[in-house]
């Protein structure tokens, strides 16, 4: 079991008080906070080890390279990926995301299909919509039985003509799981690319993308208690060497003619310019944090505090939920509407009482067009929130309805 009362001291951020209350972060999916090590790894390479990578051969140089390559190589550990040619540094989830849908629009033609989610990130569709248009392939999507994923409606629509499957590991407003080996299975059942936007499923449960068997898989640092601006693209190498770079410029060439020039190998053929390289060293930071308490204990405790709180916000009056009643299907994210309160006077409500959640359509318009609701409110859970975490969520939900004349 995780002992959070020592992992919150990591975490000097939640030590302060918001509108004369103590601060109740639950506001984790949005992004997550950075403890004391990623912040001191960080600084320690800007004070002592600062150089631009893979250029210099003075001491500097060779130790920011030698610590940047590493973080490639603790990611590759930490998703089990076969290589590190297999490892792309990007800005996150959405630079990654946007990377194989350009490769797809060398691959897609008319009449092809991509088949995705409702459910899924603006990120997991814009990309796809452009590279649709741009080719003439068709765009459909997958829908919802029960809250979650139906499985039935993908069984049917995934057929031969599926070049690319992109489905969200976990939803940023559902909260829910989806089956990704056995999504994956089946798509490749009919030759299709497997893409999985890991940017909820990465911080909160162990991924081993060989066992999946996904094709990609992407995810950011600043959901997992790394900085922001960087993230992962993981790619099987016989995909990375089809596809090419999206920028171009100095670090990913190998020689440049008047007229023409070629790449470096993986993975740096992908990683025009300078790098960051201090982002990739603190999310390698983040990862061993991350490591040293254990992905399986970190899920163990998030479903522990959704089986806490879920049915105390279910015993609320006119609190409506959104995604599969199933806990076990569900990550540490819980969308809701309290009564025809908008969500951001709910939100601003709440933060009143110092406990922050996210209100508005989340990135997921189609969903909540779907849903039938302009936004919700989301509380979403992590490794420093506790038990009484949620009972000051589950108290400040009660007051702003008493506030609002306790109806709806």
């Amino acid at each position: 079991m995780l002992d959070v009362e020592v992992i919150r001291k990591d975490f000097p951020i939640l030590d302060q008080i918001v509108n004369d209350e103590p601060l109740v972060y639950l506001d984790n999916a949005a992004t997550t906070q950075k403890p004391l090590a990623v912040l001191e790894t960080i600084n320690r390479y800007y004070e002592n080890d600062n150089a631009n990578v893979h250029r210099g051969v003075h001491t500097l140089a060779e130790r920011a390279t030698a610590s940047y390559e590493t973080a490639r190589e603790t990611i590759r550990k930490f998703i089990n990926a076969g290589s590190t040619k297999e490892v792309l540094f990007t800005r996150g989830t959405t630079t990654s995301l946007n990377w194989v849908a350009r490769f797809a629009e060398e691959v897609l033609t008319e009449g092809d299909q991509v088949l995705i989610s409702v459910m899924e990130h603006h990120s997991n569709i814009i990309p796809w919509q452009e590279a649709c248009r741009k080719t003439g392939a068709e765009l459909v999507y997958v829908y919802l039985k029960d809250g979650s994923l139906d499985m039935d409606d993908l069984r049917v629509k995934l057929t031969d003509r599926v070049k690319f499957v992109s489905i969200a590991h976990a939803s940023n407003v559902l909260g829910v799981v989806n089956p990704i080996k056995e999504i994956t299975q089946m798509a490749h059942q009919v030759g299709a690319i497997m893409v999985v936007d890991g940017a909820q499923s990465t911080p909160h449960m162990k991924i081993d993308v060989q066992d999946l068997d996904v094709d990609f898989f992407a995810f950011s640092g600043h959901k997992m208690a790394g900085p922001t601006g960087i993230g992962v693209l993981y790619g099987k190498e016989k995909y990375l060497e089809q596809m090419s770079p999206v920028e171009f410029g100095g670090e990913m060439i190998d020689f440049v003619y008047e007229q023409s020039a070629s790449w470096k190998e993986l993975p740096w053929k992908f990683e025009a310019g300078t790098p960051n390289m201090a982002g990739a060293i603190g999310l390698a930071a983040a990862v061993d944090y991350l490591e040293k308490i254990g992905m399986d204990a970190i899920e163990a405790h998030e479903q522990g505090l959704i089986a806490y709180v879920y049915p105390k916000l279910q015993a609320i009056e006119g609190l409506t939920i959104y995604g599969s009643q199933d806990l076990a299907q569900r990550s540490g994210v819980i969308a809701f509407n309290l009564g025809d309160l908008h969500p951001h006077d709910l939100a601003t409500a709440l933060d009143y009482e110092g406990v922050a959640v996210r209100a508005g359509h989340h990135c997921a318009q189609p969903l909540l067009q779907y849903l039938d609701v302009p936004a919700t409110a989301r509380a979403s859970f992590y490794i420093y929130n506790t038990k009484a975490d949620c009972d000051k969520l589950v108290d400040a939900l009660q007051k702003t309805k008493e506030f609002f004349n306790g109806t709806f």
